[in-house]
């Protein structure tokens, strides 16, 4: 298979400006470099995603592979980024078949930084077959969730990013294989789908992966973890009804809340091996609470 070719235009994440904090006094502060990236597919304008731009190739062809407009990163010739006019020049080999069918329904999605998706949520959902024999321990996951504790990222170092981590399952600790932030939680997946895309070794393709992110699982979030191929997906927020049901119905474990020695397990239990002696001494329940 052709893996197309993508320009290596990586934006600085950060830029610095003045602020005033409690006290009056002036300093300066690191923030986000928000930018706008519009996506052309064939010189036909698809769509215009804001991001942070740390790898806009991979989020680009992980946005088209996630939208099912793309099937096969074969199918894609090459991905240009040019940050002096804020454009994504995507060239396929033989076009999108249908393409204006395929983007005239939008739907208006929870997700930041993105705000709509193409087509019905739920198509094909159905045909998405995960592994079954997959599986992480409660010690494994504890390790995870400190491996994110203590990488430096742009959310400790200026705040207002999501960040996405895929983490391949060994007989010991966690290993990662990708991070990324974005100014949206699904910039960053997207982004990660796209790094999958290019990886042409078995180590990774047959590799048993954990999706982790800081944002909360919605629905649209559980499906893109689904058509990754990614049976089990930790998060430091939440989840929704609707991911909830997109999760049981997969066979997707989605583990939430999960910080420090505390997680809340919502779907597929079976996946997580418990160990409750690492979790340290229950908490008392308050006198309100009894």
């Amino acid at each position: 298979m052709s893996m197309p070719f993508l320009t290596q235009a990586q934006a600085p994440l950060t830029c610095e400006i003045d602020a005033v904090n409690e006290y009056g006094e002036s300093q300066k502060v690191s923030i986000p470099a928000e930018r706008a990236l519009t996506v052309y597919v064939d010189k036909r304008e698809l769509v215009t995603l804001m991001t942070l731009g740390a790898h806009p190739e991979l989020l680009v062809l992980g946005y088209l592979r996630n939208q099912r407009l793309v099937r096969d990163v074969g199918d894609v010739e090459s991905i240009t980024v040019d940050w002096d006019v804020g454009a994504a020049a995507v060239k396929t080999r033989h076009g999108i078949a249908d393409i204006e069918e395929k983007t005239a329904k939008r739907v208006v999605t929870t997700g930041c930084g993105q705000g709509s998706v193409f087509g019905g949520l739920m198509d094909e959902v159905d045909q998405i077959v995960l592994p079954p024999d997959a599986h992480i321990t409660q010690r494994q996951l504890y390790s995870l969730v400190n491996t994110i504790r203590l990488k430096e990222t742009t959310y400790k170092s200026a705040g207002s990013v999501h960040a996405c981590a895929l983490f391949a399952m060994t007989a010991g600790d966690p290993e990662m294989l990708f991070f990324v932030e974005d100014v949206g939680r699904h910039n960053a997946i997207d982004t990660i789908a796209g790094w999958i895309s290019m990886q042409d070794s078995p180590a990774v393709s047959e590799a048993n992966k954990v999706f982790y992110t800081t944002g909360r699982l919605t629905s649209e979030m559980v499906i893109k973890s689904a058509q990754m191929g990614v049976p089990i997906v930790v998060s430091r927020s939440g989840i929704t009804q609707m991911g909830h049901q997109v999760a049981q119905a997969v066979g997707l474990c989605a583990i939430g809340r999960a910080t420090n020695k505390r997680f809340v397990c919502y779907a597929h239990p079976q996946r997580l091996h418990l160990e409750p002696e690492l979790a340290g001494p229950k908490p008392r329940a308050s006198a309100t609470e009894s």
